[in-house]
């Protein structure tokens, strides 16, 4: 039998199917097969419904991004004008000023009892008659919050009020807070007790260089100032002179002079 070819019962050959026809017949889909696929090939032919929100344009998110630019701008600006209403505030300044004294990581927003009586103290609040350091504390004691120990600036001007009665009797309300203010405005703590050079001849004697001896002599020239290095190194003297010779220089005037 020739090959490709199968034979016949009447002895005819005919050609064998193809690998094609064969796989058709035996994988062929089903009737639900087929409407199933029919069924999802007609949703896919549909047209799909229309975007109703535009697309947006490639220069709306940069302007968005200089809308919140200009925005934080604009609040910043609005912070900054506030701080500096405050800082021409001469009795806020004042404030600050007493309250970062002795401590330096106050931030200068409240203030202990401690440099509120030194202000008051510095700042001739207290006079010894109307007003004392006790009224001082008290007057702390009485504006400040039960578990805390500083006032903000608001307490601050409200402790003034309070002292401004005891302080100016024979003024009214408005007028006594007033001279406090202008005891308080634009001053700065004073700095008293700064530890000062002692002179005495124990000292004079052991800082003055011209009775030093020795090596120590060695490491300063004649008006008591250091030499450096070259007072702490010994140095090579290359200049041909014995050591001590005082006339080092003189050989070519007394030369030229005797010429």
């Amino acid at each position: 039998m020739l090959h490709g070819f199968q034979g016949h019962r009447k002895g005819r050959l005919r050609p064998r199917p193809r690998m094609s026809v064969i796989f058709w017949r035996e994988h062929r889909p089903s009737v639900s097969g087929i409407a199933v696929l029919y069924r999802s090939s007609m949703a896919d032919s549909r047209p799909k419904p229309a975007n109703k929100t535009p697309p947006k344009s490639p220069g709306e998110p940069a302007k968005d991004k200089a809308a919140k630019r200009l925005s934080l701008e604009a609040e910043g600006a609005g912070e900054g004008a506030a701080a500096a209403g405050a800082e021409l505030s001469a009795l806020e300044e004042a404030f600050r000023k007493f309250a970062v004294h002795g401590d330096a990581r106050a931030s200068g927003r409240e203030m202990h009892g401690k440099n509120w009586s030194k202000l008051c103290r510095d700042c001739q609040v207290i006079d010894g008659r109307s007003v004392t350091v006790t009224d001082v504390d008290i007057v702390f004691s009485k504006i400040k919050g039960k578990s805390c120990r500083t006032i903000t600036f608001e307490q601050f001007k409200e402790a003034l009020e309070e002292l401004a009665k005891k302080r100016f009797k024979d003024k009214s309300a408005e007028e006594a807070v007033r001279e406090v203010h202008k005891l308080i405005e634009g001053k700065a703590p004073i700095i008293s007790g700064v530890t000062k050079a002692i002179s005495s001849p124990t000292v004079s004697r052991l800082t003055d260089t011209s009775k030093f001896t020795g090596s120590h002599k060695e490491r300063f020239d004649p008006s008591g100032r250091g030499k450096g290095r070259a007072g702490r190194v010994d140095l090579v003297d290359e200049s041909g002179y014995v050591p001590g010779y005082k006339h080092a220089g003189t050989y070519d005037q007394k030369v030229q002079g005797g010429k």
